[in-house]
């Protein structure tokens, strides 16, 4: 299996140096992996790159905007189905991918692996002890998340794989994945541990919380703080901890629950 990682122009805040769409190869035969958005020279960059190969299909790992829109007209340029877990804004799927479901390119399967928690529809594929992982996790950063129980259980199934690889949806490929797994364990159980104490500290409503607790962040990410710390939340409620609703609202009222 050859790899090539082909770098959407649209940096920024939120996408690091900007998407990463992988062309997967084997014995003349490729697909492409998170295409990424609409976007002309990107497009152009994506055919050059599978000249003179046999692409067999377009598939996404999930469908935010930053990941999937291109896919449906760059399957239509190439005469192949464009693969995802659902459909989703811009995205289309010729096929919906089941967890477990193999996609074959050359002598290569790449094996999809449901992982919500990033989103609802998100998908890892493993092919032997390479990882491409989209969002679930992140060259370089922690990931927004939107369900933190789902999360938690897509790492975790993680840590069951041998693995040598990971080719991330931003930033640059990890060599240690044990490592960062691990890492991103760590890191959302403090999250939550720094949530409740911000509750039990006196925070009220969401917008405390994440003022609180990305205190040292750049305010331009809080309003993507609100997410996670909702996702954080709502386990938390789930677990008893705390009475909490209102995902996605900053001024969603929460409060320890009574004997916590």
């Amino acid at each position: 299996m050859k790899v090539e990682r082909v770098l959407a122009p649209n940096p920024g805040l939120f996408t690091g140096p900007g998407t990463n769409s992988y062309l997967i190869e084997d014995g003349g035969e490729a697909v492409v992996l998170d295409p990424g958005p609409v976007e002309a020279t990107h497009r152009k960059a994506l055919i050059a790159a599978c000249e003179g190969l046999d692409v067999r299909a377009v598939i996404v790992t999930h469908t935010h905007p930053d990941h999937a829109p291109l896919a449906n007209p760059l399957a239509r340029w190439f005469q192949v189905p464009a693969l995802g877990y659902e459909a989703g804004p811009g995205f289309r799927p010729d096929h919906r991918l089941a967890n477990g479901e193999v996609v074959e390119v050359g002598a290569t399967s790449l094996h999809a692996i449901h992982t919500p928690g990033h989103s609802d529809d998100h998908l890892c594929f493993l092919s032997g002890e390479v990882l491409f992982t989209g969002d679930h996790i992140m060259g370089g950063s922690s990931v927004l998340i939107t369900d933190a129980a789902s999360y938690m259980d897509s790492l975790h199934k993680l840590t069951d794989l041998k693995l040598d690889r990971l080719y991330p949806g931003h930033g640059e490929e990890i060599e240690r994945p044990t490592e960062v797994i691990s890492w991103y364990i760590a890191h959302r159980r403090r999250r939550e541990q720094e949530i409740l104490a911000a509750v039990a500290a006196g925070c009220r409503t969401v917008g405390e919380v994440v003022e609180h607790v990305y205190r040292e962040v750049d305010p331009a990410l809080h309003g993507l703080a609100v997410h996670s710390v909702c996702a954080h939340l709502k386990k938390l409620a789930a677990e008893g901890a705390v009475r909490f609703e209102g995902l996605g609202r900053r001024d969603a009222p929460v409060e320890l629950s009574e004997g916590s």
